[in-house]
């Protein structure tokens, strides 16, 4: 989640993102095994998800050469740079307000009312809490208890339609 990415390492970053035009949403530091991954996600500013896969390849050759001069990680490392994707993560603010009317997985840090993950049709992010309507009840999640969240695609007969001029 955003709020959760190091401070250094978000000072380095996102600079190096936002000069390509582009917004960070979300940086992962995978744990365990080595290399270590070091997953970026990178949008547009407006939210769409449509970023060209030539553009995360400048932005992430641009960070792995910040990362190597300034000893920011130790290697071996691996760095991926990609969209949000069709099931896009939510780890900001401004994610869960762009992704109202959108199905929704949430798992949080502590379990509220006995559970951790939740899915449901998310109806409203208002004042820091996501208001989830799942299966006709509606569940109020503060965004800072959220420790991973993503939208779920929903298909649609468009999406297997074929098109011209391809």
């Amino acid at each position: 989640m955003y709020p959760d990415i190091p401070e250094e390492l978000k000072a380095l970053i996102e600079p190096l993102v936002e000069d390509a035009g582009f917004e960070l949403v979300d940086i992962l530091l995978g744990q365990g095994r080595q290399p270590r991954l070091v997953r970026i996600t990178i949008d547009t500013p407006s939210g769409d998800g449509r970023v060209p896969v030539g553009s995360c390849a400048v932005v992430s050759r641009e960070i792995e050469t910040h990362l190597d001069a300034e000893d920011a990680m130790a290697p071996p490392y691996r760095l991926e740079v990609s969209s949000p994707g069709l099931d896009r993560t939510l780890a900001r603010e401004k994610d869960f307000a762009a992704a109202c009317g959108s199905e929704v997985r949430i798992e949080t840090r502590q379990p509220l009312d006995g559970r951790r993950r939740f899915r449901g049709r998310l109806v409203g992010f208002d004042d820091g809490i996501a208001r989830v309507d799942i299966d006709g009840s509606e569940v109020g999640i503060p965004f800072e208890a959220v420790a991973k969240a993503n939208t779920i695609y929903e298909f649609t007969r468009d999406d297997f339609a074929e098109k011209s001029g391809l």
